[in-house]
């Protein structure tokens, strides 16, 4: 072999390496900038919000209901805090949390999840949601998506919980069974209904898939939503599961409608 082509097959260096990784990364980035989460616009990082966006994105920090995750008035003292609905009417799972309130750029990524085909937010949306459900996940053994109707599976293309949940136990290597739960019927859009029409919507829709009833015995389980309004699917679902014999049943949910309390 001559010396030119010896010379050719010469490893790089690390630092060779550097730069042209560099070189192409850079080229990458302005072949396709990173987009905004929430409006698409151009930002700075991967995976994010634009600043406006980021202003219009509330994020729920301080004192929260410790059951049902929505932020409350006042400041985080550390104790347990539970708010006049869950009071009075208590829900059937033990805690739940929300990472952000269902408004303004929390409300579009949602809107953009569910009706728009962007899967990419799928993975900023769960890490946020890991943050906020971190000691939930610390006691969970196994995560459960709530489940879509097949009919509008099929209009949709996925399932939006499903995916968010599948990307939660990627990251934390917890186990996760898409199809536990089934919705065996096809309700109403929720829209504008109370919370007892909710209810009655979703009674006997959703039920235990039988391959599975034994992986949930005696399990702490962590049921994921991408939005939770007054809790009724939550609620159907976290009784399926506590009628299949799970130990505990808690919520993570991406956004909560607010309650003002």
């Amino acid at each position: 072999m001559n010396d030119s082509l010896r010379n050719d097959l010469t490893p790089l260096t690390p630092k060779e390496k550097g730069m042209f990784a560099n070189l192409f990364n850079g080229l990458i980035r302005a072949a396709y900038p990173p987009l905004c989460v929430s409006c698409g616009a151009e930002t700075e990082a991967e995976q994010g919000l634009c600043a406006n966006c980021w202003g219009d994105t509330y994020f729920i920090d301080g004192a929260i209901c410790d059951s049902c995750g929505t932020p409350l008035i006042g400041e985080d003292m550390g104790d347990v805090l539970i708010c006049d609905t869950c009071t009075h009417s208590p829900p059937p799972w033990i805690q739940g949390r929300a990472s952000v309130v269902y408004d303004g750029g929390g409300r579009r990524i949602v809107l953009a999840l569910k009706h728009g085909d962007r899967l990419d937010v799928v993975i900023p949306l769960g890490e946020w949601m890991i943050k906020s459900g971190a000691e939930l996940l610390r006691k969970t053994d196994i995560i459960i998506p709530v489940p879509l109707h097949r009919s509008r599976l099929f209009s949709r293309k996925y399932n939006q919980s499903s995916a968010l949940a599948n990307q939660i136990a990627k990251r934390t290597n917890i186990q996760t069974v898409p199809d536990l739960l089934i919705r065996n019927k096809k309700t109403k859009m929720q829209k504008g209904m109370s919370r007892v029409e909710r209810i009655e919507n979703q009674s006997g829709a959703i039920e235990m898939n039988p391959r599975f009833t034994e992986l949930i015995g005696d399990k702490n389980v962590l049921i994921i939503d991408d939005v939770m309004t007054t809790g009724a699917t939550m609620s159907v679902c976290a009784d399926t599961c506590i009628s299949a014999g799970a130990a505990t049943v808690n919520t993570l949910v991406f956004a909560r409608v607010a309650r003002d309390e």
